[in-house]
């Protein structure tokens, strides 16, 4: 009996073998613990960017469209000879454009030249939108609008105008977006064009 005492004495304290260690129960409850709060952590942050995803995808399509329009209206007034209107919300110029005839839907041959026209932007709050007019040289604010944005929320501040209003030479072109996610932020946007067509015809 004290012989098989002396085993196990001997066996509890001998250190184990290579191969043989272990963990304990507590250090297992606590890596246990540790990972449950990490993929916890891992999930919510998942969550939140899913659900984040489409505002981001609205917001980048309405930047998107926003860049378009600006580039749309910035060419056309690059294209322009002379502004005879100029106010904060509304542009009126003339500008060469392709078109068979001033107002027209359909464009010329490849061959025919650009013609004269009367070009006419306007942008309002209520409704908070942007329409284009084109009649005939010298017809201002004449032909039928057509709406090219919507949504705008600062249609009475639109253009700006270098050197002056009366003389202008270049215009600047801001467009500001309400934020789709429904936040207080606002997308804005601005571009200019300096009207090189306005030295050759003066």
């Amino acid at each position: 009996m004290s012989r098989l005492r002396a085993l196990v004495d001997h066996g509890r304290g001998r250190r184990p073998r290579c191969g043989e260690a272990g963990f304990t129960l507590i250090e297992l409850l606590v890596a246990t613990t540790i990972g449950i709060a990490l993929l916890g952590v891992i999930s919510s942050l998942t969550i939140s960017a899913l659900r984040g995803q489409p505002k981001i995808t609205e917001k980048t399509a309405d930047i998107g469209t926003a860049r378009y329009v600006l580039d749309r209206m910035t060419r056309e007034l690059r294209n322009g000879i002379v502004v005879n209107e100029a106010a904060a919300s509304s542009v009126s110029f003339q500008a060469y454009v392709r078109r068979t005839a001033c107002g027209a839907a359909t464009q010329p041959a490849s061959t025919a030249p650009s013609i004269k026209c009367q070009v006419t932007l306007a942008c309002t709050t209520t409704p908070r939108a942007c329409t284009r007019r084109e009649a005939a040289s010298g017809e201002v604010g004449k032909g039928t609008a057509v709406t090219f944005l919507t949504g705008l929320t600062n249609g009475s501040a639109v253009f700006t105008y270098l050197p002056n209003t009366t003389a202008p030479t270049y215009v600047k072109v801001t467009l500001t977006l309400p934020d789709p996610s429904g936040g207080g932020d606002t997308l804005t946007v601005s571009d200019g064009a300096t009207m090189r067509n306005a030295v050759l015809e003066s």
